[in-house]
């Protein structure tokens, strides 16, 4: 954990919907009050509440799905598209007007009492409340909640669906984990004041404290692996040993070349993750990399991945150089995914939260963005360098390897490394802790 304390300090709320919201809280667990409280499903949830939460996520993971029927499936899902989604930036204009989506989470909360019962149990004991998702804040300020309140976006750019009604009078004050971001707070109507830039929230256990050794260290040894020929090592040298601390870079990994394939939390893009082993057999089967699938909590999908290792003749390779990672629980899921990535070197995943994971050194090969705020992370993710979206994932036994022998994927490893936020967790952390003691915003540059 990032301090060793002997007491929790707030109450970290999330939302079981998908892995996002709660791989945002999951960084936070050591500030948690008996424990992640999940908005949806914690014990004693009204059964009225429940049902809201319940047609909500299934909704959801159903037009998620919905999107890869054919001839249909992409209207279904850009008619839905459209309730969350991102107005462009420019030119910068007055955004404050809520939105359909707003209005509608706030008539639940008005005319269902939606959020009353959780509200009201955590008012018994006011710490500050930090969520990682907007309703939960909506919930808090509409019920009066007596601590202050935090929320947590969590993506580079955000929809106006994440600010209230009246945004210049809202008690919700904001983390925001990118300039963008919290310049699309300010456009939304948000008080400056109520904004503070603080990063994304990254595990400590990826990251080794503000000083960042955890980090540096595996992206030194993912260096080798990522550019053998040294074609970017030996042109930028001094940069590296520079931002990673180190006089001398490793000559040789401590891990075989690893690629790491998370399907997300709706099971969506399984197909994709088998094109890839398929793809890849025969370097797999010369030991050239190693390639884990990442089930998650879906039992079907890490059966459908050990049919497919079985089809693809590489069932000799399972758990060798050929990996499924599932887990029973999400918070197991968390624990053993961060402990995946300090021996994974790329890291192919849709442009999900998981772009911000770019700054423990790992370079994305992007699959394809699945609604208007993945869109706007792929954006982001090239913008800084740290990434680029996949080709052809049938020919990914040519072009990755390509892009190895360039020395490309040690240069997005670095930019990821440079230009993302890390500390995140700790900001988070400060602000929490201190903001009761008279704390004020704090500049950007402080936090970022």
């Amino acid at each position: 954990m990032p301090q060793n304390h002997s007491w929790h300090k707030a109450w970290v709320v999330s939302v079981d919907m998908g892995y996002g919201h709660q791989r945002a809280a999951h960084p936070l667990r050591h500030l948690a009050y008996d424990g992640i409280v999940n908005a949806n499903s914690y014990n004693g949830i009204p059964a009225e509440d429940r049902n809201v939460w319940r047609n909500t996520r299934r909704f959801y993971e159903f037009v998620s799905r919905f999107k890869h029927v054919p001839v249909i499936g992409d209207d279904v899902f850009r008619l839905y598209d459209k309730l969350q989604t991102i107005p462009d930036y420019y030119p910068e204009r007055d955004l404050s007007q809520p939105t359909m989506q707003v209005r509608q989470v706030l008539s639940l909360i008005r005319k269902r009492q939606w959020g009353k019962h959780l509200i009201m149990k955590l008012s018994k004991k006011p710490l500050p409340l930090v969520t990682t998702f907007f309703v939960p804040a909506f919930m808090a300020e509409y019920y009066k909640y007596p601590g202050e309140i935090y929320c947590i976006a969590t993506d580079t750019d955000i929809s106006r669906a994440w600010v209230t009604e009246f945004p210049s009078r809202t008690r919700i004050k904001y983390f925001a984990p990118t300039y963008r971001v919290a310049d699309r707070l300010r456009l939304y109507g948000v008080k400056r004041q109520n904004i503070f830039l603080t990063g994304f929230p990254l595990p400590d256990e990826n990251l080794g404290g503000p000083d960042l050794h955890i980090a540096k260290r595996d992206t030194a040894f993912r260096l080798v692996n990522l550019d053998p020929d040294r074609r970017y090592v030996m042109h930028h040298l001094e940069v590296i040993q520079a931002h990673l601390g180190r006089r001398r870079l490793p000559v040789q990994s401590l891990h075989p070349l690893m690629l790491t394939f998370p399907v997300g939390g709706a099971g969506a893009q399984r197909e994709l993750a088998v094109i890839i082993l398929n793809s890849l057999r025969q370097k797999i089967q010369q030991h050239h990399i190693s390639y884990t699938m990442v089930a998650g909590i879906h039992n079907e999908v890490a059966s459908y991945f050990k049919k497919a290792v079985r089809d693809a003749g590489l069932w000799s390779e399972l758990d060798r150089h050929v990996h499924i990672m599932y887990a029973q629980t999400k918070d197991e899921y968390f624990t053993k995914f961060n402990h995946l990535l300090r021996t994974t070197d790329i890291l192919w995943t849709k442009p999900s939260e998981l772009s911000f994971y770019t700054a423990l050194g790992l370079p994305l090969v992007i699959a394809p963005p699945i609604g208007s705020q993945e869109v706007y992370n792929r954006h982001w993710i090239e913008s800084i360098g740290a990434g680029t979206p996949q080709e052809d994932p049938a020919y990914a036994h040519e072009w990755l390897f390509d892009w190895l022998k360039s020395g490309w994927l040690a240069e997005a490893a670095m930019e990821g490394f440079v230009e993302g936020p890390q500390l995140g967790t700790y900001n988070i952390e400060r602000i929490v802790t201190e903001h009761g003691k008279g704390m004020h915003a704090i500049e950007s540059t402080l936090l970022y």
